[in-house]
């Protein structure tokens, strides 16, 4: 999986990747009125990325972050770094055709390249490893995961190596699965030391960067002006990278699109650290995982030989009653083995799902943009995200406009029913899951 959004309280608690490093000091809140060419509010991986593109460029960029930098989506998420669309290509197929449905596949291996260059270019360590397992859990997912692999290989060029039944045990050491298959262009990473590397660089290009300051009310207009508690910012343009559609997470600062997406809280524990000898008879290839399930399973392993096992999903912001336990239950059962395996860290967030599951990136009036509903595909994505908007306030906006170009509907229901039609939705689908 890949993004998560912010966290509140009940959620934020014991994360792995924040136990696992050191923070630098904190950055100071915004005080008093500044001037910037542009405004970006969220400071992880999108809004982050959008900064370095945009002062690479000569623009003067100011970036309001409400708590700290990658606490939230950036720094939480599975770490996974997957290629493609969590609505697959389908959906760009028939709202874009195909011609610009290959485009847009083209985009997101170029999403990868993109935080592969980063890495390379400021040095950023961050445990990036190459690989990934798509699995399946029935004869009908694993017909489901050829009939997908085979479409992205004919049409796309994405080559999978595939094994199915007791072959299946050579690649993941688990009975659940009776399919697999594995590409190489995919991956995981370190999602918050490869953030705060992104927060490194954006400092290091003269980005100002100001934590602890939310974004309390926007005033569009020829220059637009965002107020914060103890201050504001005057800009010529302005992008909301925050989640900044959702009451949950402050004021809503554009109302119009805040119905296109849901938070949906998604779950990760990590273990205790494993022998080597058990990670390498695991997963040899050492690859991500995820199953293609609807209420889907996702685990990959640290350096330091943890597994770190997601899934599980919430429609409020309270943590599940039991939730270690649960976790703990979803994991053996794919691997009876870690049964009695400790597990060191319990956290969670939400992901931003859109009605198609496809991003939606736009632009409000002329001069404030916006990237949201990346549906847990965002780890890598979010970096492109961040790069079409500075090109396109750089005046390069052809590749931006590709996405903008897709149609989104909002959740039915309204503010107070759409979270009750998601859960009838995805019990419907969990239950065709099991058959």
């Amino acid at each position: 999986m890949g993004s998560l959004l912010h966290s509140d309280t009940q959620l934020k608690d014991h994360s792995y990747y924040e136990a696992s490093l050191t923070r630098p000091a904190p950055l100071g809140p915004l005080a008093g009125d500044v001037y910037a060419d542009v405004v970006v509010v969220g400071g992880g991986f999108a809004g982050l990325s959008a900064a370095i593109e945009l002062a690479q460029r000569g623009f003067k960029v100011v970036v309001l972050e409400a708590d700290r930098v990658c606490s939230g989506a950036s720094g939480r998420n599975g770490g996974q770094v997957i290629v493609g669309y969590a609505s697959g290509q389908s959906e760009f197929e028939r709202q874009l055709g195909l011609p610009a449905a290959r485009q847009v596949w083209d985009m997101s291996l170029a999403a990868i390249d993109l935080m592969d260059a980063r890495i390379a270019q400021w040095g950023i360590e961050c445990e990036r490893k190459y690989g990934y397992l798509y699995v399946a859990d029935s004869a009908r997912k694993a017909r489901a995961l050829d009939a997908d692999m085979d479409a992205m290989d004919k049409a796309y060029g994405l080559p999978t190596d595939r094994a199915y039944g007791a072959g299946v045990r050579a690649m993941i050491d688990s009975p659940r699965y009776v399919a697999c298959a594995y590409e190489q262009r995919s991956g995981h990473v370190h999602p918050l030391k490869y953030g705060l590397g992104l927060a490194r660089a954006a400092l290091t290009l003269g980005v100002d960067i100001y934590e602890g300051t939310a974004a309390l009310a926007l005033e569009p207009g020829t220059t637009v002006q965002l107020r914060t508690a103890q201050g504001k910012v005057r800009a010529r343009y302005a992008l909301l990278a925050g989640n900044c559609t959702l009451p949950a997470y402050g004021p809503q600062l554009a109302p119009s699109i805040a119905g296109r997406i849901m938070p949906v809280g998604t779950y990760i524990v990590a273990t205790a650290p494993l022998a080597p000898s058990q990670v390498q008879a695991m997963i040899p290839s050492g690859a991500a995982a995820c199953d293609n399930n609807v209420v889907l399973d996702y685990f990959r392993f640290s350096q330091d030989a943890r597994l770190l096992f997601g899934g599980r999903v919430s429609y409020s912001s309270r943590k599940p009653a039991r939730l270690q336990q649960r976790m703990a239950a979803r994991m053996a059962a794919v691997f009876p083995q870690l049964r009695n395996t400790p597990i060191a860290f319990t956290w969670g967030g939400f992901v931003d799902i859109s009605m198609n599951r496809a991003p939606d990136f736009g632009r409000l009036g002329h001069n404030v943009y916006y990237l949201q509903g990346f549906s847990g595909h965002g780890v890598a994505l979010t970096g492109l995200a961040g790069q079409l908007v500075a090109q396109a306030m750089a005046g390069e906006a052809s590749r931006f406009e590709l996405f903008s170009r897709l149609r989104h509907r909002d959740f039915p229901g309204g503010a107070l029913l759409r979270t009750p039609s998601l859960v009838l939705g995805m019990l419907y689908h969990r239950l065709r899951d099991y058959l």
